[in-house]
């Protein structure tokens, strides 16, 4: 018999036997994670169960075809139109609205204070370093639901009424808000805002470029100078493609409103001051966090080189404090989009409030929190998908 067949066959090194069996830990493992989320499953399946039979036994409806009925009742701050006979499921699309309006300026807004703040942590000016830590300390401290309604107080108490509004240019303040020249929407507006997402997609590929010829060749590219004035120039075209349309709606002061234009509410106005105010506080934090993970080193380093602190701050500093800053920002974001639900405080229509006030007509309280959950997790994703991307792509590359 050959030698080689005398050798017992034996499976190759590195390579594992991939079977569940109970004999190994490994196997167990599984067997042991299987149980718990088949019992978990069984588990949510149950009360399911209990809760549509209890609910059949009072005698309440269950289901989601309330949504094709119409609703009846007003929303007092809308993006889109909509009729008497509009449904339920056009009432939770406005909401859903109203919650990206304000959380996306939230955030924007937010993160240009945050950063702002933080940063000033560490100025060399004595008052501005004492007047950021004072910010953070206050309004990180203080509840964001009192902080919600101490400014619906002001926007609707301390600000004097329409006929005596506070007034810059074609700008007013008062007790209905805020109130603004807005474009008459036509053709050229819409081919603008597509010219706008096509700078932005031009940006990223030109900014990649950009990084990829300084790393073969060390020479540098202007990135932000190029990226601008693409956008701007795909934003002209597209304007002047659409007819170059330039009428506006400016308001005016009525007889018993400020009329015409467009305008943020008081409720508006409230809640997107108190979330700001309060999230720039923790992302601010966030900053100061990040800038300070950064060894002395670098800044020694771009002292050196002839930097100002400014520049230093700008070019060395914060591109190395972003994978220490990106992680807690995300969720900074996510808590003040989930915050917006707080709204229903002070009236500004928003997805909770109008899912309360359709559990109130329809009875399917089940039905309308589990859309307001859908929604909510929905948004949740989306953006740590895209902080997600940011931070992979503002890491540091090992060569």
């Amino acid at each position: 018999m050959s030698h080689f067949s005398m050798i017992e066959a034996r499976p190759l090194p590195g390579k594992k036997n991939r079977s569940i069996s109970w004999r190994s830990r490994e196997g167990r493992s599984v067997i042991y994670q299987i149980v718990a989320i088949l019992s978990a499953l069984a588990l949510v399946g149950l009360l399911v169960r209990n809760t549509l039979t209890n609910m059949r036994l009072r005698g309440i409806q269950s289901g989601y075809d309330f949504l094709l009925q119409p609703f009846g009742f007003d929303i007092s701050e809308t993006m889109i139109a909509y009729a008497s006979n509009s449904t339920y499921l056009v009432a939770f699309f406005i909401g859903m609205l109203n919650t990206l309006k304000v959380a996306v300026i939230g955030i924007v807004l937010a993160t240009l204070l945050g950063v702002l703040v933080g940063v000033g942590r560490f100025s060399a000016n004595l008052l501005v370093r004492k007047v950021c830590y004072a910010y953070v300390e206050f309004f990180r401290n203080v509840p964001v639901y009192l902080q919600l309604l101490i400014w619906y107080l002001v926007f609707t108490e301390a600000l004097p009424d329409f006929d005596q509004a506070w007034k810059w240019g074609h700008f007013y303040l008062s007790k209905n808000g805020v109130s603004f020249p807005s474009p008459v929407w036509e053709l050229g507006q819409t081919l603008a805002l597509i010219g706008l997402a096509m700078g932005f997609v031009f940006a990223i590929f030109y900014r990649r470029r950009a990084q990829v010829h300084f790393e073969q060749t060390g020479h540098t590219r202007p990135v932000w100078a190029v990226s601008l004035a693409v956008t701007f120039a795909l934003m002209l075209l597209g304007w002047l493609a659409g007819g170059a349309p330039a009428q506006w709606n400016v308001p005016k002061v009525g007889d018993f409103q400020i009329e015409d234009g467009g305008v943020f509410s008081p409720e508006f106005m409230a809640l997107l001051c108190g979330l700001v105010f309060y999230t720039a506080s923790f992302i601010a934090e966030v900053v100061r966090s990040g800038i300070a993970s950064v060894s002395l080193g670098q800044h020694e380093a771009s002292a050196s080189l002839g930097l100002s602190k400014s520049q230093s701050m700008r070019l060395v500093v914060l591109p190395q404090a972003l994978r220490v800053i990106i992680p807690p920002l995300t969720s900074q974001y996510l808590n003040l989009t989930k915050n917006s639900s707080l709204a229903v405080a002070i009236g500004y229509p928003e997805l909770v409030s109008i899912a309360n006030t359709t559990l109130n007509q329809t009875g399917r309280a089940i039905e309308a929190l589990s859309i307001v959950m859908l929604v909510y997790l929905t948004l949740s994703l989306i953006t740590s998908a895209l902080m997600n991307w940011f931070n992979a792509s503002a890491a540091i590359q090992e060569r």
